[in-house]
């Protein structure tokens, strides 16, 4: 290609805050659950670039061809690739287009096509360079070019744009199934590529909690101290499922937690689905585990729920007391957790054990 930028050219990225910046220089977009992508037009030639820099384009044969069927033959524009499933966004149909078989991917982009919603324009319909210009001027030349160049189909879609941080507020706390969070951006900065200038871009993740069974633990590495604690959560049918982990114990209490852990080793731990199964990722060690009895609840805060487990590592933001391991609650059409069954009744009707932080507390 011989665009003003190369195809390895790294996007701008965000730095995570716990809240949003205010003030007259500041826009603010709604955050997607998708992924990340660059999108180049040379010509014939189409290339959808990942965050990390891995080539996307035969994964989502539909937005190559709506890119080809572009007016403009040259331009560069950053977005996200995401799959609508009913009202809301379904990131296990992603993951199921990275598959080395081009006849499922064809398959699978006629029954869950992937739609491209785009923020900005590095590159315009003239080959022209932006990636000088400040935000303030990059956003209405990709305003026109949206109104000017996009399908009518909504398989390209600019992403909604406000000034107020308030109504911005709102799309955090209910502004629909699709949104998973805020992107702050400066007006008066320009595309810096990478993390380089991560100030001028933050964001802001949708919080969500969940109250779940501490199944078992893992001791640290060449250590006998607790390095983190096996989540579980229950089916309809009283399966106790391993959903993920969290490691956020203070340094000064895991000596403490260990030894209280250990006292209530008990097999099997998890009922269902056990930690140390088949993975890309499993290593010798992720198989090493100690069961617990099921009578430990803490509530986790998470990011995603999918594919029955917590994407990433969770955070405890407080631990707690007389409380049943509920499911994993799920607006209308997104992600759908493992439901209460009898056993949580029977935990929150006797009053079962429950870790408490910095111990933990066995009934009397």
């Amino acid at each position: 290609m011989t665009l003003p930028i190369p195809v390895s050219y790294s996007p701008m990225e965000a730095l995570l805050v716990d809240e949003i910046p205010t003030g007259r220089e500041w826009q603010y977009e709604p955050k997607w659950d998708g992924f990340r992508c660059l999108a180049f037009r040379d010509g014939d030639e189409i290339a959808l670039q990942s965050k990390s820099g891995q080539p996307l384009a035969r994964y989502f044969p539909e937005l190559v061809e709506v890119l080809h069927e572009l007016e403009p033959e040259r331009f560069v524009v950053d977005g996200e690739i995401v799959i609508p499933v009913g009202k809301a966004l379904s990131f296990d149909d992603l993951l199921m287009r990275i598959h080395p078989a081009e006849s499922r991917i064809r398959l699978l982009a006629k029954e869950t096509p992937a739609l491209f919603i785009v923020f900005d324009l590095l590159v315009d319909e003239n080959g022209r360079s932006l990636v000088k210009e400040p935000l303030e001027k990059r956003r209405p030349a990709l305003k026109k070019f949206a109104r000017r160049f996009f399908p009518k189909d909504g398989r390209l879609r600019l992403s909604p744009m406000t000034t107020d941080s308030s109504a911005a507020r709102k799309w955090l706390s209910g502004g629909g199934t699709a949104v998973d969070g805020i992107v702050a951006k400066r007006r008066d900065v320009t595309y810096e590529s990478g993390s380089g200038q991560r100030t001028a871009m933050q964001k802001v993740k949708l919080k969500r909690t969940a109250d779940c069974v501490v199944g078992g633990f893992r001791y640290g590495s060449k250590t006998k101290v607790v390095g983190s604690l096996l989540l579980g959560l229950y089916d309809g049918k009283g399966l106790l499922h391993h959903v993920g982990f969290t490691s956020s114990i203070k340094a000064k209490d895991r000596e403490k937690v260990t030894r209280e852990l250990e006292a209530l080793r008990k097999p099997p731990g998890f009922t269902g689905r056990a930690p140390g199964g088949p993975s890309r990722w499993s290593t010798e060690r992720t198989g090493e585990w100690e069961p617990l009895e099921p009578t430990l609840v803490v509530e986790v805060e998470y990011d995603h729920f999918t594919g029955g487990r917590f994407r990433h590592g969770t955070k405890p933001p407080r631990y707690r007391s007389r409380q049943s391991p509920a499911p994993v609650h799920a607006r209308p059409g997104r992600e759908e957790g493992p439901r209460e069954p009898a056993e949580a009744a029977r935990v929150k009707r006797e009053g079962a054990p429950l870790f408490t932080h910095p111990r933990l507390r066995r009934r009397t």
